[in-house]
């Protein structure tokens, strides 16, 4: 699979090179949703304590998570571990140190910031656990740029939404995994339809709302790349932590949302978990 040059992928790669750049901010240049000085909260909010982060570099944790996939994902020590999307190394560095010194946990973004950012964090890390088990590639999560059969486990933290091609993505999941290798994914994923308006709305596609796929397209997907076992837990409270009611890109869903709705009653927060027949 070779890398796309998709309007979408270009929008998003500028986007949240300016993420960042600005240490946050994942709804809209106006918003502090999802980043800034609210990293903490969000975070805290889809499932994070503050025991794995205190453990991590600073500026690793954007707030761009909508929950926490390595807490689910029962990694073993020696495993390799593949997140897609793994912006400045969040998820990358917590399962570093669940894996250990004989485990590996590699990184893909197609963000030329955002891998600056998460290098540099990389080191921070090395000094501060000793661990040299981290690696961060360059690519799209439509073309992983790993071998066939590589990777035991999969982690992806409210990123596979922003993909033109989501059926494609769980494909070269699937590629990539090992026989009875295993997926953790933190994604958000449609109720219902959204509103035309939302569906069309820049700030929501970045606030990975707009980009969701319906439960049941994701399910089909998921099953036409060859993945079983399918579980998909929803994460009660995530929405609202992502979208505090304070913040102006809720105000900005809202006045998009017919009359008396919430963003909660047409997306939620799931952890997708599956797994490679061995």
């Amino acid at each position: 699979m070779t890398a796309s040059s998709h309007p979408t992928h270009s929008f998003v790669r500028k986007a949240y090179g300016r993420i960042a750049a600005q240490g946050g901010g994942c709804c809209s240049p106006q918003s502090s949703c999802c980043g800034g000085g609210r990293a903490s909260d969000v975070a805290l909010g889809v499932g994070y304590s503050d025991a794995e982060l205190a453990t991590l570099p600073e500026g690793s944790n954007l707030g761009l998570s909508c929950g926490n996939p390595t807490a689910l994902a029962g990694l073993e020590p020696g495993e390799t571990v593949l997140d897609l999307g793994s912006g400045a190394g969040l998820d990358v560095f917590l399962a570093a140190q669940r894996v250990g010194p004989a485990g590996r946990a590699i990184g893909v973004d197609m963000t030329p910031e955002m891998l600056e950012k998460a290098r540099r964090n990389a080191e921070t890390f090395r000094e501060r656990t000793g661990l040299s088990n981290v690696e961060f590639r360059e690519g799209q999560i439509e073309a992983i740029p790993l071998p066939d059969a590589t990777v035991d486990v999969v982690l992806s933290n409210c990123v596979l939404n922003l993909s033109p091609n989501q059926g494609q993505v769980w494909k070269e999941i699937a590629r990539v995994l090992k026989p009875g290798g295993r997926v953790s994914i933190s994604d958000m994923v449609l109720l219902k339809p959204l509103p035309e308006a939302v569906r069309e709305s820049v700030e929501a596609l970045v606030g990975c709302i707009a980009g969701a796929a319906l439960r049941e397209d994701l399910e089909r997907m998921i099953a036409e790349a060859g993945l079983v076992d399918l579980g998909l837990q929803s994460k009660d409270g995530n929405v609202e932590a992502m979208l505090p009611s304070d913040d102006p890109m809720t105000g900005h869903l809202l006045d998009l949302l017919p009359a008396g709705t919430r963003p909660s009653d047409f997306i939620a927060s799931l952890i997708i978990s599956a797994r490679k027949p061995a």
